[in-house]
């Protein structure tokens, strides 16, 4: 590909800038994956889509060449497998993703949480998931084994896809995020039989995403996430949407809620795990927003 005539056109800046065509998007997207664009090039193009926005289409384009370089894994029968990206971790309060995936584990739906972290200032998702006992698989074949015999199971990015785990580890150079982390939300590795949570956290994505999903015939659930990872927050209901094969219906309105206050130093490893363990023994209530949440995906991942 001529790189130099594409940045041309998405180079602009915010209101000179052209969108390529979603074929054009596919074929560069899947150039950058498979590491072929030398470094000056990519920075330009990651820094100018930054700057630009991708539109549906360019999305399109990129899903479809990273899905055609995802790996796949084998879920049990039974109920789709929830897909949980996880690659923010916590900043200030306790991350409830492992909590929604271990609530979804107990009503037999599969869950699968995939991602990366590489944050200093925040507590990594992996690191928590290893304190609830429940580290990240090696292999495919071993987080398939842990699907099948525990009903949850992690994986690190680079093992479904190396050359997304490549881009994504470009933000600490970069200085900022890249598309790379919007489609990282999208990874299916089980098409067909998955239920795909993806959490934005800026609301202009909400459009976006909402139009790729139905253009793609996806099933899952779109949300504001919390700090970033996948997650209703406990004292505000996120809006969210639930797809079946694009069909999209309202599952939840967003709402206030009285909750009980989780602390502020909740967010350490330590005080997260303990959070997590009362809720799921029954000392400490289970906020109704996670509730909320985990009842519409056992409804999607049963449909």
């Amino acid at each position: 590909m001529k790189y130099d005539r594409i940045i041309k056109e998405i180079g602009r800046g915010a209101k000179g800038a052209r969108s390529l065509p979603q074929d054009e998007a596919e074929a560069l997207f899947a150039d950058i994956l498979d590491g072929v664009v030398p470094d000056m090039e990519l920075g330009a193009i990651l820094l100018s889509m930054r700057v630009k926005g991708e539109d549906p289409g360019e999305l399109r384009g990129f899903l479809s060449a990273l899905n055609a370089r995802c790996r796949q894994i084998i879920v049990p029968a039974g109920p789709r497998c929830v897909v949980l990206p996880t690659y923010n971790g916590a900043r200030k309060q306790a991350n409830l993703a492992p909590l929604v995936a271990l609530l979804l584990a107990r009503e037999g739906v599969p869950v699968l949480l995939q991602g990366r972290h590489d944050f200093e200032s925040r507590v990594s998702p992996f690191e928590l998931l290893a304190a609830l006992d429940l580290p990240a698989a090696a292999t495919l074949g071993e987080a398939a084994q842990q699907l099948q015999t525990r009903r949850i199971a992690s994986l690190p990015v680079d093992v479904l896809c190396p050359g997304l785990d490549r881009l994504l580890a470009l933000r600490p150079r970069l200085g900022v995020r890249n598309s790379g982390h919007t489609v990282a939300k999208l990874l299916d590795p089980a098409p067909g039989r998955s239920v795909r949570v993806v959490a934005v956290t800026h609301p202009e994505y909400l459009q976006t995403m909402e139009t790729l999903l139905q253009a793609e015939q996806a099933t899952g659930m779109l949300m504001r996430g919390t700090e970033g990872e996948a997650y209703a927050a406990p004292r505000r209901r996120p809006r969210m949407l639930g797809f079946v094969r694009g069909e999209m219906r309202e599952m939840c309105e967003q709402e206030s809620l009285e909750a009980e206050a989780i602390a502020e130093d909740a967010c350490s490893i330590a005080n997260n795990v303990a959070t997590i363990r009362a809720m799921l023994d029954g000392t400490q209530p289970v906020p109704q927003p996670i509730r909320d949440q985990v009842s519409a995906l056992v409804e999607l991942a049963c449909a």
